[in-house]
């Protein structure tokens, strides 16, 4: 049974379900994809956004080179295509300050042997002509790319299923139930469902589970891993651009535009602790177009058409959660994936899956697994 239904348990209900499971649960408390899933511009930039090379960013690059077979295979299975672009990704400087860590970047990654380049403002602008003339330099990011992450939820829904996935959405999960130190089940707000595997993708959300023991009573001698997962609200705006007046996805220190096929034009975003507040505000909004209008001026002359935002999963250190919890037998995590859930999509749903059907666990040891954090004993 899979908690949660954004793209990260939609990958991992798919995964499990290619493998030949034939008896997956996944479980919504709304609707599929509804909460962050939905709200991201679905950036695929783990070189534009690293500061160095550590195993995160490994992981993160892993799950962005999967992605090119990954919409292949979702198109074949369901015919809806994810609409991957390939053009790359800009990093403008505007600053001396700007220019010295787009250099300090530039360096490390250019030892490293990874592909990106360095533009003046003038080769900057021949690639995108709309950017501001004040653009002193800027990396290029060739293999950094994007997706419609709505698309991407329409794709995993489908895919998942076809692959015959029980989608259950409108359910909330209120509690994880345990025997003999294993799962033994979840109480939700249909019932009570007895599994022997619950695979934790709840988001912002995955704190508010509970545990009970055989009896139904809170237990105190069975632990659960203190994630401290918080929400962290991001404000997104759309404007109207037809036609598109650029081609990359482009970053300055401050913000980023999103050029979309069907001529939406995503800006983005503010990084909040503002609890489960998702209402757009004024502020958020005026940082927003400050940055945007930074990039291009010619971005004060179109339409706003929408605004939203999304509440992001953040884990107390700031890294996701995924892996099997080694205090309870059968509970895996997939979850605290922050400001890269799109990103990270295919690798966790293989991850996932294969720790539960190969027994393949490859972060036990990482720092991505549940059990680096210090354990919660729940009080009776």
């Amino acid at each position: 049974m899979i908690v949660g239904g954004g793209v990260i348990g939609l990958a991992v209900a798919r995964a499990l379900a290619q493998r030949g499971l034939n008896d997956v649960v996944l479980i919504e408390r709304g609707s599929l994809g509804a909460e962050s899933s939905s709200a991201a511009a679905g950036m695929l930039a783990p070189q534009a956004e690293a500061d160095r090379a550590n195993e995160f960013f490994e992981l993160v690059c892993q799950s962005r080179d999967m992605y090119p077979a990954f919409a292949a295979a979702l198109l074949e299975e369901t015919g809806i295509d994810i609409e991957l672009e390939t053009t790359g990704t800009l990093y403008l400087a505007f600053t001396s300050d700007d220019a010295k860590e787009l250099e300090k970047r530039y360096e490390w990654q250019r030892k490293a042997g990874l592909a990106v380049e360095m533009l003046s403002g003038q080769d900057a602008r021949h690639f995108e002509p709309a950017i501001s003339e004040n653009v002193s330099a800027a990396l290029r990011f060739p293999l950094d790319s994007q997706v419609e992450n709505r698309r991407l939820i329409s794709a995993l829904s489908a895919a998942a299923e076809k692959l015959g996935v029980r989608l259950l959405t409108g359910t909330t999960v209120t509690a994880l139930k345990t025997g003999n130190r294993g799962v033994a089940g979840a109480e939700t707000s249909r019932g009570f469902v007895s599994t022997s595997t619950i695979v934790v993708a709840g988001g912002a959300w995955t704190s508010s589970l509970g545990l009970t023991g055989a009896s139904g009573a809170a237990i105190s001698d069975i632990t659960l891993p203190n994630l401290g997962i918080e929400p962290v609200r991001g404000q997104m705006l759309c404007l109207e651009a037809n036609p598109q007046i650029a081609r990359h996805v482009i970053y300055s220190p401050r913000g980023y535009i999103v050029p979309r096929r069907d001529g939406r034009l995503l800006v983005g975003s503010t990084t909040e602790r503002a609890g489960f507040d998702r209402r757009v505000t004024a502020e958020g909004v005026s940082s927003l177009l400050s940055a945007a209008l930074e990039i291009s001026p010619q971005i004060g002359a179109l339409p706003m058409t929408a605004s939203w935002a999304g509440l992001r999963p953040r884990a107390a250190d700031g890294l996701p959660v995924l892996g099997p919890y080694a205090e309870i037998e059968g509970l895996f995590y997939a979850t605290g994936h922050y400001r890269n859930g799109i990103l990270l999509t295919p690798i966790t749903g293989e991850l996932i899956a294969g720790a539960i059907v190969d027994k393949v666990d490859s972060t036990s040891r990482s720092i991505f697994s549940p059990n680096r954090f210090d354990l919660v004993y729940v009080n009776q």
